[in-house]
Order: C-alpha cells, then structure tokens, then sequence
C-alpha cells in the first residue's frame, strides 16, 4: 500500500480501473457494465450504497429520462420528421454539409441555451429524422457520423462558452471562490472560442466524415404534409415550454434536469396521452438510464474515496514542470487534465486541479490564470467517450456504440495534440498570458 493512501482509496481505484476497462473494450453491454459496478460497490463495501447509487439522485440522469421520453414522442407524433423535411434543402445536399449544418447548429444553440444535455435532447430527434430523409437509416454509417458529430460539438465546442457547459462553470465558481480570480464572459470566449471551440469543430466534421463515409441516398418524395395533427401541435407547446425554461433558467434558478423531466412527464399524463403505457414500456431505451445513472455513480466514487485527489497528487510528481519552459509547461498542464478525466469524468477535473492551481503555477512560473486556464482546453478533449456525461447521453438516445464514438474521439485528438495545442500556445502568448521573457 502506498504511504498514506487508505485501503479504500485503492479499492475505490481497482472497481473504477475494472468499470472504465469494460466500458472502453466494450466487453460488455454498457447498463450491465453500470450493474456490475454498482453491484460490487455495494457487495464489496468499496462504496456505501448512497455513493455507488448516486447517479439516480442526479438531475442529469433525470434529464435523460426526461429526454427519452420526448425522443419517443418525437419519432412517433412526426413532428421531429416535419423538422427534418423543412430543414433538409439547408443541409441535406450532400453528407458534408449535412455534418457541417449540425456542428453549426449545435455550436449556434450553445450562445442561447446553457444546458448541454437540453440542447441534445433537444436536437438528437429532429437530426435522426434528418438522416432517414437523406437515407440514412439505421445502420448506415451516414446516420452514425451525424449522431456522433451532434455528440461531440454539443460539448467539446460549448466547454469555450462560458455557461454553456457544467466544467466551465465548475472551473469558474471555484476559481473565484479559492482563489480570487475572476472572468468575464467576454473575456473567456475570447480566449478559448476562436481556436478550441471553431479548430474542434472542424476537426469534429472531418473526423466524422473520416470514420464514418456515406453518401445521402434520395428516397421518394414525401406527399405534402397537412395541417399538424393534435399530437404534433401538442408536443410542439411542450417542447417550446421547455426550451424557454431552459434559456431563461438564470431567471428562474429552475435546473435543467427538472425542466427535461417535467416535459417528459406531461408527455405521459393522461388527457394529453402522446406516449400510452403500452408504447412506454415497450419504446423507451431504459437501459440508457441504468447506463448514465452508472456514469454518475462512478464520478461520485472517485471523488468521495480520494481516488481523484491520489491521481492528481501522482500527476504532480511527474509533470515535467520547469520556470521558463512555457510550452512544455503548456503542453503538459493541459494533458494533465485530459488525462485525469480518464478516471474523474470531466465534471470532476476542475474540482480536483483548481486547489492544486498555485502548486501548479509554482512549478511552472505561470500567472495563476493561465495555469487555470489550461484545464479548459484539456476537458475539451475527449479521449473516450465516457469521459462525458451529456456525450453518453447523446450516443444512447441515437443507438450508437460508445466503441463506435471513439473511433472519433480517437482521430479529432490529433489534430488536438498537433496543431489546436500549439496554436493555442501562440494565441495566448499573443494575448499577454505568458510572462515577457
């Protein structure tokens, strides 16, 4: 046992290794793989059943159900396909302005709606009706690359805007309260959003028409659509309902979970009757909501047992950080925390380095702002999927393979490592965030 690491700490470690290994290889199905974590959690005493069952309390979790739900009714009502056929003369001329139109519609959504998982419950419907229409029905991998580039901008792009993410916010809050620093919205988007934000982008829409290659197929016209029907004009209240509650949440402090379920649930009530008992029980994708539920429940683990903080403590040690060499410091600032978001998700990345900043700046001879900084581009980096909450969410409502996703994740993070990165270091030093040698 290392010096003063507690047998729990390494316990919590070995459940967490075991649970992220299976969800990686996919050697399971991903609900059995949250079961099984959260069976031996409890079974094994590693966590006590209000940790390890954590990710049931979540808003987040509650949120995807929520999202589910409308998803169904969306698919069945038509109204996400009469979405899709109004906006198919904008995007659906050929595969990569199909991509483009909805990187540029999730990135555009961002600067008005600050929930992540909002905007893709919000989306993923009316993109899976897009892609039917333009022949990509499911299998094909022209309907992968969509879901997957819907994904992914949703939240790489959005971790540069201020509110628009829950790391950025967590960065935020705790960077004024521990140590004094605070940013304007301005002047964070100034930073971050002209190269992460627009280059991951980019690298997104090419990454995906890379992995996933497809040609759009022309299906029959449709006859012209009537009047919408009583279900549709429905759902159409409901989802607007949500939608301002969603962008006006700074007004009436409501959470984003909430909102997603209540919607959800009106959906179901019986004198509106958009989804019957039958159909929920026998449409609703239940075993998405074990498998988030699961992703929550292990991010609680590792931050209640130390693991977080015993990862953090050995990246510290090994971090080649000198006074005077800006870039390597740059460089390994920001691995650090895409690293270490392989076992505390992204959520928990500012929370563990944020305390651990002046140490950072320290060893570094950075200003503490751009020691702080640096986490942002690295929990904008998505290694595997997991690694995101609202990504798992996004992947479990479009019925795409995590294993599937990373075959993205794995291609956008080179151009990340080889020119977003250095590019980075130039625009920041151009911005006066490095001391004048």
């Amino acid at each position: 046992m290392p010096d003063g690491v507690a047998p729990a700490t390494m316990h919590a470690g070995a459940l967490a290794f075991l649970t992220i290994g299976l969800w990686a290889t996919g050697a399971m199905p991903e609900h059995v793989t949250a079961l099984v974590f959260m069976t031996l959690a409890v079974l094994l005493k590693v966590a006590p059943p209000g940790v390890a069952f954590a990710g049931f309390e979540a808003t987040a979790m509650w949120l995807v159900f929520g999202g589910l739900i409308i998803g169904t009714v969306m698919q069945r009502s038509g109204l996400g396909e009469r979405l899709a056929v109004a906006i198919l003369p904008l995007f659906g001329a050929s595969y990569a302005r199909a991509l483009s139109g909805v990187a540029l519609v999730a990135v555009a959504l961002a600067f008005v709606m600050p929930s992540t998982m909002g905007r893709i419950i919000l989306l993923m419907p009316v993109i899976l009706a897009l892609a039917d229409r333009m022949g990509f029905v499911e299998g094909r991998p022209g309907r992968t690359g969509m879901a997957v580039t819907l994904a992914l901008t949703s939240f790489m792009v959005p971790c540069t805007i201020l509110p628009a993410n829950v790391p950025n916010m967590v960065l935020i809050g705790a960077a004024e309260s521990l140590h004094g620093v605070v940013l304007t919205y301005g002047q964070y988007l100034k930073l971050h959003f002209p190269v992460t934000g627009l280059l991951k982008a980019v690298a997104i829409v090419g990454a995906a028409r890379l992995v996933f290659p497809d040609r759009p197929v022309r299906p029959a016209p449709l006859p012209p659509r009537g009047p919408m029907t009583r279900d549709e004009r429905t759902l159409a209240v409901i989802l607007a309902l949500a939608l301002g509650f969603w962008v006006t949440d700074f007004l009436h402090g409501i959470n984003a979970g909430w909102i997603g379920l209540a919607a959800g649930v009106a959906c179901l009530l019986p004198w509106i009757n958009l989804l019957p008992g039958a159909a929920f029980g026998r449409e609703v994708n239940f075993a998405s909501v074990i498998y988030v539920a699961g992703i929550l429940g292990l991010g609680a683990m590792v931050a209640q047992s130390g693991v977080g903080a015993l990862v953090s403590r050995f990246l510290l040690s090994v971090l080649p950080l000198a006074p005077g060499a800006d870039l390597s410091n740059f460089a390994s600032l920001t691995a650090s925390a895409a690293l270490l978001a392989l076992a505390t998700t992204f959520p928990g990345v500012p929370a563990v380095l944020t305390p651990l900043a002046p140490d950072l700046a320290a060893a570094s001879g950075l200003p503490l702002l751009t020691v702080l900084m640096t986490q942002v581009i690295g929990f904008s980096t998505i290694i595997l999927p997991y690694q995101a909450p609202p990504v798992v969410v996004a992947l479990q409502l479009a019925h795409v393979r995590m294993g599937q996703a990373a075959r993205v994740t794995l291609v956008v993070l080179v151009p990340t490592v080889a020119v977003i990165v250095p590019l980075n270091y130039l625009w920041w030093r151009l911005l006066g965030y490095f001391p004048i040698p």
